[in-house]
């Protein structure tokens, strides 16, 4: 069970600049322009309180992990029109609310998910915005296609109705300190830059969190999914 302090206003504030702050510097030390990084507020498990004042700050896109949570937050917060993106692990049985609930989805590991997005997205919507996972570690446990997979599925994809594929997301491994910690990075923005053509350039790389937001930036990310560094950490009993 999670058991979160809530942060008041002023805290919110205070992180959310300084993070902010984070890309501004960051993307200048890369020579890049700070309206190419788009900052994702990771909200899970925090309130809808803590959200509006986020909101009230500026802050437009969140993602949320868990479904039957997110979709009470979508729904009670309608009124302020955010954009919600999926960042959670699919489920075959879950893939429904998924497309009617969300704007962008960011862990979508398998083509099956795919098909059921693209055929359950409402007519009434625009397409489902995705990013497909990478497992750039190689790590058994962890989802996402190989380098090598994906390239062979990406036309696949591209065929769906209902989706756009928009680029490419990973989540990598904790690295020894002999090891760079910016190969997983590094090996997503090689990836993308082989993959994109003329008509689909997949121009989101969504890849850096709290920790490794600067290095994430500098390797070419269009979206840094930002939690603990703006809410504070979590607390779990």
């Amino acid at each position: 069970m999670t058991d979160n302090t809530v942060s008041t206003p002023d805290q919110l504030r205070q992180r959310f600049e300084a993070v902010e702050q984070r890309i501004q510097q960051a993307t200048a030390a890369c020579q890049r322009e700070t309206d190419s990084v788009e900052l994702l507020a990771v909200s899970k498990t925090r309130s809808r309180e803590e959200i509006r004042a986020l909101a009230a700050l500026g802050q437009r896109m969140f993602g949320e992990n868990y479904l039957q949570e997110a979709i009470s937050k979508i729904e009670q917060l309608a009124e302020l029109n955010l954009c919600w993106h999926f960042i959670g692990r699919i489920q075959s049985n879950k893939t429904r609310p998924i497309a009617e609930h969300f704007d962008w989805v960011h862990s979508v590991a398998s083509l099956k998910h795919a098909t059921r997005l693209s055929q359950q997205r409402p007519e009434g919507m625009s397409p489902l915005n995705i990013c497909l996972q990478v497992n750039t570690s190689g790590e058994a446990s962890k989802d996402g296609h190989s380098p090598e997979e994906l390239a062979q599925l990406l036309p696949a994809y591209q065929q769906l109705d209902r989706i756009i594929v928009r680029g490419l997301m990973t989540i990598p491994a904790p690295v020894a300190e002999t090891e760079d910690p910016k190969q997983s990075l590094k090996l997503l923005h090689i990836l993308r830059d082989q993959l994109k053509t003329a008509d689909n350039p997949l121009n989101t790389l969504s890849m850096g969190m709290s920790d490794d937001l600067e290095d994430a930036i500098c390797e070419g990310s269009t979206i840094v999914r930002i939690g603990t560094a703006i809410f504070g950490p979590r607390n779990y009993n």
